[in-house]
């Protein structure tokens, strides 16, 4: 399990890697960061920056060096990473690739609930996302060879993931819609019944009810 964090907000770490660079502020922070494309990576709420680098600073994983004003600009201060905030980074880091967490993709939330689709809906409706998938998966796969060429692996590696995961929903989607298409998928004729007739069987209704009771 995941431990509690002083500062939880993954642009806490984003703010730390971004700092391991060299003291900024928090709107240097910001601009290294979208240069980055960090907000690719990792859920970012820009508007919450400042709230968190106070956060930070008030748990010792950055430091103020300094304050600067340039122009008519208000002052603005600079940070340091601090040795507790490598630290957490590290830590952070370690435990983001050792364990695994439950994870709720708004594509699992449309599945859980796909029996409301009449089956031929969602047939046309799978064969659009995998269009989408395959172009996707094709955009992403020039887009990686280019980089590969100028960008150490290394750097890249938060892409080939991306990556792997598109082609595996990709599979997953063509085999689902070539059971739906060849009529194999289990139970497709009952699915079928109740969108056309609107009747629900009492095997299934007895079925809904029983997981229904099993979480209470």
């Amino acid at each position: 399990m995941p431990k509690p964090r002083k500062v939880g907000n993954l642009m806490a770490l984003a703010v730390l890697s971004a700092l391991t660079q060299r003291p900024m502020h928090p709107y240097e922070i910001a601009t290294v960061l979208r240069g980055w494309g960090k907000d690719d990576d990792m859920e970012i709420k820009w508007g919450s920056l400042y709230t968190v680098v106070r956060n930070m600073e008030k748990h010792g994983l950055i430091a103020a060096v300094e304050s600067v004003r340039e122009g008519r600009r208000p002052e603005r201060t600079v940070y340091r990473i601090t040795d507790s905030g490598r630290e957490e980074m590290v830590d952070w880091a370690r435990e983001l690739v050792s364990t695994p967490v439950q994870e709720r993709p708004r594509f699992r939330a449309g599945l859980s609930v796909l029996a409301v689709l009449h089956p031929d809906e969602a047939t046309r409706l799978l064969r659009q996302r995998l269009d989408l998938l395959d172009d996707g998966i094709a955009a992403a796969r020039d887009a990686l060879t280019r980089h590969a060429r100028t960008v150490p692996r290394l750097f890249l590696v938060e892409s080939e993931y991306d990556l792997a995961l598109q082609e595996a929903e990709a599979a997953w989607v063509r085999a689902l819609l070539t059971e739906l298409t060849s009529g194999t998928y289990p139970g497709l004729d009952v699915w079928r019944t109740v969108h056309e007739t609107g009747v629900m069987p009492p095997e299934l209704t007895e079925l809904a009810e029983g997981a229904a009771g099993a979480q209470e």
